[in-house]
């Protein structure tokens, strides 16, 4: 049993006052017993957060920042033909103009259905394939799209600018100028759309832009994959800054699946802040090891404030 588990740790000074107030038995446990073995990133600035890293790795990829082929994993997902093609996903998406940046919201904020996602694809997809790209339509949230130009390019994951000011995060590569001008054409055929005209009148977000992200070519795996389940019920509340919630849903992972962990004997954890993937496996102890590790157990908020 491997759990990941994104946005266990937290880097703003409100997220971290709020993890001192987190009492996390079973998660202490289960960390008394385990060893920290790898470690996966860098920074907060990094193009692929810890847990995709963390996951790819589980999964044998080669590991690339910004490379990651999650696009291409989506399309084999989705039976289409992965073969001789570069992917990129692309997310519909609301940019929100400040007086001096341009944020990206969450696109969960949307509430864009089925209906309305088809409707906005249908009417940027001319844009795209005038250009040589192919796009397809896989969910609400999940436009991809082919073109030689996404083989090697590097590009920043939602989860990395979702409330942030999009400028560090574009694709800076001579490559993506075409990327770029196409994202300024959506935007303006998508401001005049009727269909953000209807969901301003309602109240909703606009669509007015999307994110490229998971870019690549599907590669064979370079290590033998691991079963891995991941939990991202931090997720939400992290890049919310809703701490409060944030810290409920610590409690309700700790009582139940870190719970559930705590009493498998080959449980493997890997825990991931903005910065750090830590995996903590089972290793061989003596008995002293044993006895005096009841006795030396480390705070389980040591171990997340280090990711």
């Amino acid at each position: 049993m491997h759990l990941i588990v994104p946005f266990a740790g937290a880097l703003s000074e409100a997220g971290r006052h709020a993890l001192q107030s987190l009492a996390l038995p079973n998660l202490e446990r289960l960390l008394s017993r385990l060893t920290p073995v790898h470690s996966l990133g860098s920074d907060e600035y990094s193009l692929s957060p810890p847990h995709e890293l963390a996951l790819a790795a589980a999964r044998g990829w080669p590991l690339a920042d910004g490379a990651l082929p999650w696009a291409a994993d989506a399309a084999s997902q989705a039976g289409l033909q992965v073969a001789d093609h570069a992917w990129a996903r692309l997310t519909p998406v609301h940019l929100h103009l400040g007086t001096d940046h341009v944020t990206l919201t969450d696109p969960a904020a949307l509430s864009l259905d089925d209906a309305d996602s088809r409707l906005l694809f249908e009417a940027v997809r001319s844009l795209f394939e005038t250009e040589g790209f192919g796009l397809h339509w896989v969910a609400a949230d999940t436009w991809l799209a082919t073109h030689p130009l996404f083989d090697g390019l590097a590009t920043a994951s939602l989860d990395r600018v979702i409330g942030r000011n999009v400028d560090a995060w574009l694709p800076d590569q001579r490559s993506a100028r075409l990327l770029r001008r196409l994202q300024n054409e959506v935007q303006m055929l998508l401001y005049t759309h009727p269909k953000n005209d209807a969901r301003e009148a309602a109240g909703l977000p606009t669509v007015n832009s999307f994110w490229c992200s998971g870019s690549g070519r599907a590669a064979p795996p370079t290590e033998p994959a691991t079963a891995a389940t991941v939990d991202d019920r931090l997720r939400a509340p992290a890049l919310g800054d809703d701490w409060a919630a944030w810290c409920e849903a610590w409690r309700a992972l700790d009582a139940g699946p870190l719970a559930r962990l705590a009493n498998h004997p080959e449980a493997m954890l890997t825990l991931c802040g903005e910065r750090r993937a830590t995996r903590f496996e089972p290793r061989p102890r003596s008995l002293w090891q044993r006895v005096t590790a009841s006795f030396q157990r480390v705070p389980a908020t040591q171990a997340l404030e280090a990711l």
